[in-house]
């Protein structure tokens, strides 16, 4: 795994200081703690931070091909390299390293942008053809890793793998962008079609961006999506094989290291099924990590320890508190922007755990976007059948003003809070999935913003992309619609970044085996049944695992992390919400009197905010570092 970042300037062939490079990658040092390179020529600079993990002793980046004409720098892993070196092999590529980085040079070579059709894992990477005279950018199908770029007032196109990265060059332009911090609040990140820091964007996922010398920047290209459109026929138990053969696939594929390896292990079914499949395949015990908590209500040790004993792993546990607040400051600074999705705490303990005896750890990310996981998913499922039933103007009325009078219960399961339920009852299926996946309502947002912010918004509103998404989804039912949509905003923007933040905090591979695309294209085609059954999500997947798995661990109900925010902001926080009001960055956007409520209302217990105030602090935080 590795950081990497450069410059192009695609009107004219102007010098780049390598010294300049070098800073935009030695300020992504943790990605890459063991090596560093840069390599320039007219027009054009690449930088690389190392973390080796293939060919260890070899591979150096930036890589260029024999013959100088073709350079790049890479960072990720493609699991499928020896297959693909064959293959080049035979056409007649000869090979001088060991590692999966001269597949690039020689993939472009056969290929072109073909090549990335071929490619089995994940990656952001940088490529230089000097014959035709082009920078190629290409990020993974699911957006595992990240790549983020700008213009530049000299004509320069700069890229980086995090945004500090970008922020190493002195002509990149920090300025707020006001939509994106209505986008952080309504979701508690900044989603990967914008950035908080004005000018600057992510290559989406699954997306490439080819840019050629004498020509204008042109918007990304789509080389990957995820179609929910079709379905797969065939009985469960045909299904269900063909299910853990990609399964055991994805996880012996992703298990290819020169260094130490291991997993995260939680006692969940995704991260035990990891570990049940590395067991099946490995020669020697399977090195596993787990972080319990001080409050026994958080603390699933008790389920990682069945799976570690069940297949006889060498197994490391931590107790850490659950009110590690302490970590802001850190968070803050490997995220950049703004991220308030709290167990982040969690999973940087985990990694920081995991560093401690091993470089390349396998997760279990993925499976309840791919597999239908998530409560909310069986909720919005329930709530489009009863909107199938009713008219809208019915649904308005009715649910609408029971809805609005229903007493707010924030504290409450959510089959429990019938305001919340009642209120999508009234919306479309749309409308009312885009709010269950937020944070903070649009009428709460609204009161916040100052009213020149709200005027500068200009009617921009952070739910509208997940409408646009599911409208235009490749799907048959409302359950595709929702989980494209998360496969397209909540998968990047979140999971996966918060996984890739954390873990590349403490130079440490996390790989996902449960995102492998052949997996996820599979999922996407089993009937809405073998995903969703009787309130029960990943249906087939814990069909296909009975033989692995305890039915303890498999039909438990799913915990997730939970951390006491609320607690903190009425007591060891208490001070620090009170003080949001009187931020003067926070002052260029809201409203200071109506964060003085809220802080007021949430500490004596007459409202629920404390979430929204976990926004609050990490964007004044991170706003701070940004725009200082």
């Amino acid at each position: 795994m590795c950081g990497i970042a450069g410059l192009y300037y695609p009107s004219t062939p102007k010098p780049v200081d390598p010294a300049r490079v070098q800073a935009m990658a030695d300020a992504q040092a943790h990605r890459g703690p063991d090596g560093s390179g840069v390599w320039t020529a007219p027009g054009v600079g690449l930088g690389h931070r190392r973390l080796s993990i293939i060919d260890v002793a070899g591979s150096p980046q930036p890589m260029a091909s024999a013959d100088g004409a073709l350079t790049v720098t890479y960072n990720g892993e493609i699991y499928n390299f020896a297959a693909l070196r064959a293959e080049l092999q035979a056409l007649g590529a000869v090979f001088v390293t060991a590692g999966d980085t001269e597949v690039l040079l020689h993939g472009w070579a056969a290929w072109g942008p073909a090549m990335l059709d071929r490619l089995n894992g994940m990656f952001a990477f940088a490529l230089h053809d000097a014959r035709r005279q082009c920078l190629f950018l290409a990020r993974d199908r699911l957006g595992v890793k990240p790549l983020h770029y700008a213009e530049l007032s000299d004509g320069a196109v700069a890229f980086a793998s995090e945004l500090k990265g970008l922020l190493a060059h002195p002509l990149l332009r920090r300025a707020p962008q006001i939509s994106a911090v209505e986008d952080y609040l309504a979701f508690g990140y900044v989603p990967d079609d914008t950035c908080l820091v004005a000018g600057v964007k992510k290559l989406p996922a699954g997306h490439s961006l080819l840019i050629e010398r004498g020509k204008a920047v042109p918007a990304p290209s789509r080389w990957w999506d995820v179609d929910f459109s079709r379905r797969a026929t065939g009985s469960a138990k045909a299904l269900e094989e063909e299910l853990l053969a990609l399964l055991r696939d994805a996880v012996t594929s992703r298990m290819v290291s020169d260094v130490p390896l291991g997993a995260f292990l939680s006692g969940g079914v995704d991260s035990s099924a990891v570990v049940a499949l590395m067991a099946e395949a490995s020669r020697g015990a399977v090195r596993t990590c787990t972080i319990g908590f001080d409050e026994a209500s958080l603390d699933e040790r008790r389920y990682a320890d069945e799976i570690a004993r069940r297949f006889a792993t060498q197994h490391r546990e931590r107790i850490v508190a659950a009110d590690d607040f302490s970590l802001i400051d850190t968070l803050v600074h490997a995220f950049d922007e703004p991220f308030a999705d709290a167990s982040a705490l969690a999973t940087y303990r985990v990694c920081e755990l995991a560093r401690e005896d091993v470089t390349v750890a396998l997760s279990g990310d993925g499976a309840d976007e791919a597999f239908a996981g998530y409560r909310r998913y069986k909720f919005q499922a329930a709530e489009e059948r009863v909107r199938g039933l009713l008219p809208a103007s019915i649904r308005q009325n009715v649910f609408g003003t029971l809805g609005r009078w229903y007493p707010k219960a924030d504290w409450a399961p959510r089959p429990l809070r019938a305001k919340t339920t009642l209120l999508a009852l009234a919306e479309d299926g749309a409308e009312g999935y885009a709010r269950s996946v937020g944070v903070t309502t649009p009428a709460l947002r609204a009161a916040l913003f100052s009213d020149a912010a709200r005027s500068a918004l200009g009617g921009h509103r952070a739910e509208d992309r997940y409408l646009r998404s599911m409208r235009d989804a490749p799907a048959r039912d409302a359950l595709d619609r929702a989980q494209y949509a998360d496969f397209q905003h909540w998968l990047p923007g979140d999971i996966l970044t918060k996984a890739d933040r954390t873990s590349m905090a403490v130079s440490l591979e996390a790989r996902e085996p449960l995102l492998d695309y052949r997996l996820v294209e599979f999922a996407a085609k089993l009937p809405v049944g073998m995903r969703l059954r009787g309130g029960q999500g990943k249906w087939l997947l814990k069909k296909s695992l009975e033989r692995y798995l305890p039915k303890d661990i498999l039909y438990r109900p799913k915990m997730g992390f939970v951390t006491p925010i609320s607690a903190w902001f009425r007591g060891p926080l208490a001070d620090e919400a009170a003080a949001l009001g009187r931020s003067r960055i926070l002052g260029e956007w809201f409203d200071a009197r109506a964060i003085d409520r809220l802080a007021a209302d949430h500490r004596a217990g007459r409202a629920e905010h404390g979430r929204t105030l976990w926004q609050l602090v990490m964007l004044e935080r991170s706003a701070a570092r940004l725009f200082r």
